[in-house]
């Protein structure tokens, strides 16, 4: 029942996204993060999003450090900076996650409580790993009211962003809820997966990705 839920409403929420995934697949790196196999060490692409909890407005910010040769969207002009150099007080930063192992965890609450209640799940890993692995839980176009409420009733402490517009999603390829992306230090893809994990699951993707870690370290 549950692969059926995460499907009927996957598959909503890629009609959601739609727009701005058109504009991130149309390349040789085509694939729904999760599903379809990327490039070894796939480059995290930069973005920054409001705090859910905090006061900063506005949409998120995908500009990428090099427009010239960067496969993900750009802005059209430099007047924007690339969301990595920005200095908003408020906004998340995936850059200033990478000095660590890094799990992203992409969710919205639409559609029903499953999505919302693995977020329970990661935040109980976050308190278990915290120190040694950097978290980032990233909202997905749901109301911003609602996002904060739920951060407030369930008492996440893990660092949650807000993906307004849904650029973010459409920029990391996100098809279903939830998705998660393990990566490296530095920000480089280490593997990705799709639905609902219990907390000695997402354990074990974690648990493999220090693994794999320590052998590139030590190689």
């Amino acid at each position: 029942m549950r692969d059926r839920y995460s499907l009927v409403v996957g598959l909503i929420f890629v009609i959601v996204i739609g727009i701005a995934a058109i504009h991130t697949l149309g390349g040789k790196d085509e694939g729904t993060l999760g599903l379809d196999k990327l490039a070894q060490r796939w480059p995290l692409p930069e973005f920054a999003v409001p705090d859910a909890a905090g006061s900063l407005e506005g949409d998120a910010n995908v500009a990428q450090d090099d427009c010239e040769s960067a496969q993900t969207p750009c802005p059209d002009s430099a007047v924007r900076p690339p969301a990595c150099r920005i200095r908003t007080p408020g906004a998340l930063r995936v850059c200033d996650f990478f000095h660590r192992p890094l799990v992203l965890s992409f969710w919205f609450s639409r559609g029903g409580n499953e999505c919302t209640e693995q977020q329970d799940v990661v935040d109980q890993v976050y308190a278990r790993y915290r120190g040694r692995v950097s978290f980032l839980s990233v909202d997905v176009r749901d109301d911003r009211g609602t996002v904060r409420g739920l951060i407030h009733s369930h008492g996440w402490t893990m660092p949650v962003g807000y993906d307004r517009d849904g650029a973010v999603a459409g920029l990391y390829r996100i098809g279903l809820c939830p998705t998660f992306a393990y990566a490296y230090p530095g920000g480089t893809l280490q593997d990705a997966s799709i639905g609902e994990l219990t907390a000695p699951q997402l354990e074990g993707h974690i648990d493999r990705l220090l693994r794999a870690t320590r052998r590139a370290e030590e190689g």
